[in-house]
Formats: C-alpha cells, structure tokens, sequence
C-alpha cells in the first residue's frame, strides 16, 4: 500500500523533548523536516516505515525530531482570535456550551459602543445565540452571566488547554512525547 510522504509529518519537540505546541500541535511537513535533518539541526528520535529515495541515497521519513537548540517560549501570548477560544476551552463564555470554531465568535463584554476596548480583559468566547442576545448591552442588562472573568492567560495556561484538545489524528510514535510529563493517578 503506497503512503503519500505528505501524510508523513514529523512532531517536533524543543530541546526539551517537549512539543513547541501543542495546540495547534508542532508538525513540520516531510520536505522541512529532511531539509533540517540535513543541516544537523535536529535529532531523528522516531521515523516512520515510508521511504523517501534519491539515486544515490535512500531514508526513512521521521515522525519525531528534537531541536538541538532549545527554543525559549514567548513569555506571553499573541492575543489572537484562536488564543482567545483556547483560554476559554472553545466553550461559550455566557451559556458555557463547547462549540467547534465554526460556531464560536468574540464578544466585548464592555460593549464597543460604551467604550469596551478590543484586549485580553474584555474580550470573551460567545456562541452566535448568546452573542446576539448580549448585543450591545452590558452583561446585566442582558440578563446573561459571565462563566468566567476574562484576563490574559499565560503560556504555561494556553499549552495546558491545548493538551486538552488533542488533534484529530496522532502517529503511535507520537503518544509518548505528548504526555509523557503528564501527572499519572494514584490509587490512594
């Protein structure tokens, strides 16, 4: 059975040996990942059973790669639609609902037209059911209820809700570099 190498990415982990990302998750396409291999940036920890041949060269595709430098996280996060909806777990901030990105917008708790400013505090993860309901009242007004005050999340929150949502597909050779530091339970 052929395998496209394009269904090949390589999870890649920082110095650490822990994902750049988790949400979106840390994947280099099959071309970037050789192309860094073969400048000696990264180390190959797992590879795929697919090939790649060049008339003089044959190698199997990695499926995991750890940088050689580490890589220091951002200290604080881009305010971005996406890290809005992660900081409030893709759920609806007024009904607590969790939607796909599809059904979710962002809604001022402090309406614009009153003077709301369009920044990590103000700034909320609504359904479109709620958000025309809120229009541009305050939240009182509105008769709705904030699940959860709006603030600026860390980097360290957003990776911890990313692990939350793990991506839709995931190699085998990837399950042990994605939680491998997660906290076990115990039987007490």
């Amino acid at each position: 059975m052929y395998i496209s190498p394009n269904a090949c990415p390589a999870l890649v982990l920082n110095a650490d040996f822990r994902p750049l990302s988790y949400f979106p998750l840390s994947l280099w396409s099959w071309q970037d990942t050789l192309k860094a291999v073969f400048l000696d940036r990264v180390d190959v920890l797992s590879e795929y059973d697919r090939e790649v041949h060049s008339p003089s060269f044959t190698m199997k595709l990695p499926s995991v790669i750890s940088l050689r430098e580490y890589v220091t996280p951002k200290s604080s996060p881009a305010f971005t639609r996406f890290n809005v909806f992660l900081r409030d777990r893709f759920s609806c901030q007024y009904c607590n609902d969790r939607l796909p990105t599809s059904e979710l917008t962002f809604d001022h708790v402090v309406p614009r037209s009153r003077g709301g400013r369009t920044n990590w505090t103000n700034i909320v993860t609504a359904c479109a059911d709620c958000n025309l309901h809120k229009g541009s009242r305050s939240v009182r007004e509105s008769g709705l209820r904030l699940h959860r005050q709006p603030e600026q999340p860390t980097m360290h929150e957003l990776l911890r809700n990313g692990r939350s949502f793990p991506p839709n597909y995931l190699h085998e050779s990837w399950r042990d570099f994605l939680y491998w530091d997660t906290e076990l339970d115990s039987d007490f």
